[in-house]
Order: C-alpha cells, then sequence, then structure tokens
C-alpha cells in the first residue's frame, strides 16, 4: 500500500432527485481535489435518496435504477474520476439483465475502469435483492479498497472476509443513525424540528450527533471492525432528513488501530479528509491476530445453526438497527 490521502463525505440528498445529487457531489470532488484528495467516499444511496425507497413499487424502483452497461452516473463519475485524478465512490440503485433490483456502490477510477459492490444484506425493499459476493480491487493509488455498505458492516465475518481477500481500506456507505427503535440500547428518533432549527440552535442537534444515536452508537462496533481485521475504514454517512428519519451524519476515517484519524458531528454537509500511513498495515495488532487464525476450527461458521432468518425479517423484527 502506498500512502493516500481520503475523503469521507456526510451530505443531506433530495430523494429521487438524480441531478441535483450528483450537483452535489461534484461539488465535493471539486473541493477534495484542491486538497489533493486520491480516494473520495461518498454515503449510500446518495445517488438516489434512501429510506423512501421502501415506500415504492417496483416499477418506481425501476425508474430509479441504473443497468450498469449502459448507465448514465458511471459515465458521469468517469468524467469526473478522470478530470480531477480521483478515485469516487456513490451509491444507487443499478437493475440487472433480469429486472433484479439492488443497492448497489460504485467506484469510478481516473484509469477507465469502474467497480460495483452489491449490498449484501439489503432490507429496504421487498422488490430489491441482496449481493452475494465480496468486493476487493487495486486502485491507481497503489491500494486495495474493500466496500461493505451499511449493514453489511453490522455482520462480523463481512469485514473479516473483506480483510481475507486484501483490503488495504474498507469504504463503509451508510444511511444511519436516528432509527427508529422501541428499544433505548438503540439510536432512537430525532426529532424533525431540531434540524429544522440547527442553524438558530446548533448546540442541540450537535449534541443528538453525538450521542448514543449517531457517534455514541458508532463507536461501540465500528473501530472493532478496522481494528480487529487490521484495515483503514472510511465511514460515510446521510445527514439531515431522510424521508422521516434523520441521519446523524459523523463522517470518520479510522487508522487500523481503531483510532479516529479525522471526523465531525456538525448538522450540516461536510467533508474529513486524513492522510493514510502505509506502515500501519504492515505492522498493527489486527493484522498479527490474524496470522494466528486456526481455520480448522472454525467450520461452523459456514454452516447454518436453524437461527437464520432473512434480512428484512432480522432487520425489522428488531425495531432498529
Amino acid at each position: 500500500m502506498k500512502e493516500v490521502k481520503v475523503a469521507s463525505i456526510q451530505f443531506e440528498h433530495k430523494d429521487g432527485d438524480k441531478a441535483s445529487n450528483m450537483k452535489k457531489i461534484e461539488e465535493f470532488v471539486i473541493a477534495a481535489s484542491k486538497e489533493n484528495v486520491d480516494i473520495i467516499v461518498f454515503p449510500e444511496c446518495c445517488v438516489t435518496g434512501y429510506w423512501f425507497l421502501r415506500k415504492l413499487s417496483k416499477e418506481e424502483l425501476l425508474a430509479l435504477a441504473e443497468n450498469l452497461s449502459n448507465s448514465e452516473t458511471s459515465r458521469e463519475l468517469l468524467a469526473l474520476s478522470k478530470t480531477y485524478n480521483m478515485t469516487i465512490g456513490v451509491g444507487l440503485l443499478e437493475v440487472d439483465d433480469d429486472n433484479n433490483i439492488y443497492n448497489t456502490y460504485l467506484v469510478a477510477m481516473p484509469d477507465g475502469r469502474v467497480e460495483s459492490h452489491r449490498k449484501l444484506h439489503c432490507f429496504v425493499s421487498e422488490h430489491m435483492s441482496s449481493g452475494d459476493e465480496y468486493t476487493v480491487f487495486d486502485t491507481p493509488q497503489g491500494c486495495k479498497l474493500g466496500v461493505l455498505v451499511c449493514y453489511d458492516n453490522n455482520i462480523i465475518e463481512n469485514a473479516r472476509m473483506t480483510a481475507l481477500n486484501g483490503a488495504d481500506i474498507i469504504l463503509a456507505p451508510h444511511q444511519t443513525g436516528g432509527c427508529k427503535t422501541d428499544d433505548p440500547n438503540k439510536m432512537g428518533i430525532i426529532e424533525t424540528q431540531l434540524w429544522e432549527n440547527r442553524e438558530n440552535d446548533p448546540e442541540s442537534i450537535e449534541r443528538e450527533f453525538k450521542g448514543d444515536k449517531g457517534r455514541g452508537w458508532l463507536l461501540r462496533w465500528l473501530p472493532s471492525r478496522a481494528h480487529d481485521n487490521g484495515v483503514f475504514y472510511i465511514f460515510s454517512n446521510g445527514v439531515g432528513k431522510d424521508d422521516d428519519e434523520i441521519r446523524t451524519g459523523n463522517a470518520m476515517i479510522l487508522d487500523t488501530y481503531g483510532r479516529i484519524l479525522s471526523e465531525t458531528w456538525k448538522a450540516c454537509d461536510a467533508m474529513v479528509i486524513s492522510t493514510l500511513d502505509p506502515k500501519l498495515r504492515e505492522h498493527n495488532t489486527g493484522r498479527r491476530w490474524m496470522t494466528a487464525r486456526r481455520p480448522s476450527l472454525y467450520g461452523p461458521l459456514a454452516e447454518s445453526t436453524s437461527n437464520e432468518v432473512d434480512i428484512r425479517t432480522a432487520r425489522f423484527s428488531g425495531k432498529g438497527a
């Protein structure tokens, strides 16, 4: 791995307005280019919008989705990537040739390549399918990127498999924080009025973003994904209104020890930037622990316990993330 400068973005998307969302993406890319950023990471489904998707019919989802063999978003991203010599990751809806719809993350690179990851644990709509492959690839910047979208990161095996496949950095685009739940141990709703009054009273909304509905919840598990697998983690998230919930942003970049290199809890569109030191990939606790693995013990991990359920049942029966 070579030294790379990375950026994580949080922004408030407009539901179903791909042109407006792409304009905001372009503005962030231009701003990042002035800081000599190599890799920029945008949130899950930031091109299309996210939580409102659960209300759409299959026909309405298909109208938003793109076939990657002829994708306008892919072409626009590649143009931006080449112009600004930057690797760019964004989330959108994909439709394949059989009309299967996926929550997909695209990564465009200045050498003309586009890689994609289909969310492994897709629950937002009964009309959408989950992917079934891990995604790790080389970049022109001299590092290997892996991608796990939102709920994918909650399953610890996914982070380990992505690391075992050689990822130096895991991109973790999300739409989370402020989720409705009846369990006080989980995130919990953020009042819309706090967001709408954020300019007059930034302290109140930032208190929520820093607390257990946002940053506090993330810090229970996110640093361990980086540390235990010896990888850098780039957490990107929506912020503000996501249909009837308020996302908490908390854009964050973590090193291979799970330490936070840069972050924000501001209640606005924002970018955080860090330079990743490749020496931290060569020698760290997580990578050493991984060399001590005993795969012969782990066969049961790949066997059913009969307690597994489909992702929509797992997500919604728990009434929260």
